[in-house]
């Protein structure tokens, strides 16, 4: 198992004012699950070619388990990579497409029918081998372009989008299936997604982009829980972080944090809330409404309640609700940045 390492990492492409990848500096843990994530043109895809050696840098240095491989070709590197489109030949059988790489790499017939076979079974896809693609599921597919990988023995994993093409019920198996496999075979894998959800379940860390400029990285917990920054307080979660203007800071708080005021114990900022509009979700309810009175009236805040605490909160009344003092986080008007924690008052 190899560390991935990126010195000053940057992409710049022709006529461009901006860098696609700017100054990444970044160091994965031995056999951990790191995710990119960000929104479209954040930088997030063309950093991992970057690493995969598919994309020349503008300047700075990719090492790979100690090494820097910049100027090595992809195949020098020691990594395997599996893209969105899996890119599976559909002339071949499933265990013709698993042991390409081997047959490339001259790999005598019996020696590949023994990883064919091991890859194979460590996925559960065994009694597909004899399948071409056409005859497969996506998740399927996607196990087969997993298997491709695997039988290289790579010390790292590249995953591009890979369940990006799958239905909603099939990504949420995908993800327990590749999240039990990483944790099978602990090889250093990276993940770019533009899925919170995916990035919060399966990383063991989250490197969030934009504009090709690291926000933060850290674990699902700290992301969520300590936004570097405003972009990542809204990027992450859904309903997005509440933020609240004043003339020299933004408060923030996640909607979760915002409830009836008699939940509360504790040190709160209480607050006055009309609701505008219920949407009901099943097992909770995501309310939105605009602060009642006080310097910040008339701005919109987002409630998520449980439904069974939701009893006689109605659209066009005003309620009482607090947040938790311990929940709202403070960011520096000017710069967006995280800010030191002040008193907030409503009124």
């Amino acid at each position: 198992m190899a560390v991935v390492e990126t010195r000053k990492l940057t992409k710049v492409f022709k006529k461009a004012e901006e860098g696609a990848v700017n100054d990444v500096d970044l160091v994965t843990r031995d056999g951990e699950f790191l995710v990119f994530l960000g929104p479209s043109g954040s930088g997030k895809s063309t950093l991992l070619r970057m690493i995969a050696g598919l994309e020349e840098p503008t300047r700075g240095d990719v090492l790979i388990g100690g090494d820097v491989v910049t100027d090595l070709p992809p195949r020098a590197r020691g990594i395997a990579m599996v893209f969105q489109s899996y890119a599976l030949y559909p002339h071949l059988s499933v265990e013709q497409n698993i042991g390409f790489p081997l047959k490339a790499h001259g790999v005598p017939k019996p020696k590949r029918r023994e990883r064919v076979d091991w890859a194979a079974s460590l996925l559960g896809i065994q009694h597909l081998l004899a399948r071409k693609p056409r005859e497969l599921s996506g998740g399927e597919r996607q196990r087969v372009a997993l298997a491709r990988a695997l039988v290289r023995e790579p010390t790292v994993f590249l995953l591009d989008e890979p369940l990006s093409n799958l239905d909603a019920k099939l990504r949420a198996s995908a993800r327990e299936e590749l999240t039990s496999f990483h944790k099978r075979v602990r090889t250093t894998t990276i993940y770019v997604t533009h899925d919170q959800v995916e990035a919060m379940s399966m990383g063991d860390r989250i490197v969030v982009l934009n504009k090709g400029i690291v926000r933060q990285i850290g674990t699902p917990h700290e992301v969520y829980d300590e936004p570097a920054d405003t972009f990542v307080a809204t990027f992450l979660g859904s309903p997005p972080m509440n933020l609240v203007e004043d003339t020299d800071f933004i408060a923030g708080f996640r909607p979760e944090s915002v409830v009836p005021a008699e939940m509360v114990r504790g040190p709160s900022a209480p607050i006055r809330l009309r609701i505008r509009l219920v949407e009901f979700l099943g097992s909770e309810r995501i309310l939105h409404g605009v602060i009642d009175g006080g310097r910040f009236d008339g701005r919109k805040v987002v409630s998520r309640v449980a439904t069974a605490a939701s009893g006689g909160l109605g659209e066009g009344a005003a309620h009482d609700f607090a947040v938790p003092a311990s929940e709202v986080k403070f960011f520096d008007r000017a710069t967006g940045k995280r800010a030191a924690p002040r008193e907030l008052s409503w009124r």
